[in-house]
């Protein structure tokens, strides 16, 4: 993932998978999205604790982005990173284990951390060494407790802070469009694979970054 902190440029599109999916169906759909549209990113998030099938499902995964230059990040399986040859992890704990993640991986592997609406703990989780944090959900969503992002924490982060921001969680076009200036990344999961035509409907949301 490019550092995007001194580029005023329209925001990279970072894909989260499913939580889950078919082994024969998917990867074949995430290569057809991906050569739709340039993407920077791609997070295995697999519910599935069965660590057979999380290893199968990243080494399919990593055969279609990294053929196509795009980075894999795994949530939360700090372990399988090096073991699988993936790029890197997404936290979902905030800052907490950051340094220590960032220790035990090295320099060259991405490190990323969810921090939900807090961007105390953002902050923190950047000065640990993440290299980006996630903030979300943005959109309106009946799961977890109903709270959401104010946008003018991306507005406050993108004048003020150097670690690159990532907005995700029900996102719409409208959403997208006013998140445009502010942030690096727009992280899309459901948002799409929910729609007949996933490429299709990324290439729509793709182009609300553009107006």
């Amino acid at each position: 993932m490019a550092d995007t902190a001194d580029a005023p440029q329209t925001p990279q599109l970072y894909l989260i998978t499913p939580p889950a999916f078919e082994l024969d169906v998917f990867p074949d759909l995430l290569a057809r999205v991906l050569d739709t549209q340039e993407v920077a990113c791609v997070r295995l998030a697999l519910a599935s604790k069965d660590e057979d099938q999380i290893a199968r499902a990243a080494d399919a995964l990593r055969e279609v982005t990294h053929a196509r230059d795009v980075a894999l990040v795994i949530e939360s399986h700090i372990l399988m990173v090096e073991r699988l040859g993936l790029d890197g992890v997404h936290l979902t704990d905030g800052a907490r284990s950051v340094r220590k993640v960032r220790k035990d991986l090295g320099a060259d592997a991405i490190v990323g951390a969810f921090c939900g609406a807090n961007r105390h703990e953002g902050m923190s989780a950047g000065e640990a060494g993440a290299d980006y944090v996630s903030f979300g959900p943005v959109g309106l969503t009946p799961l977890g407790d109903g709270s959401q992002v104010p946008l003018d924490v991306f507005e406050w982060w993108s004048e003020i802070i150097e670690v690159p921001v990532v907005a995700e969680g029900a996102l719409t076009e409208d959403l997208i469009r006013t998140l445009a200036p502010i942030t690096d990344f727009v992280a899309l999961g459901d948002e799409i694979w929910s729609a007949e035509d996933p490429a299709a409907a990324l290439g729509q949301l793709a182009r609300a970054l553009l107006v």
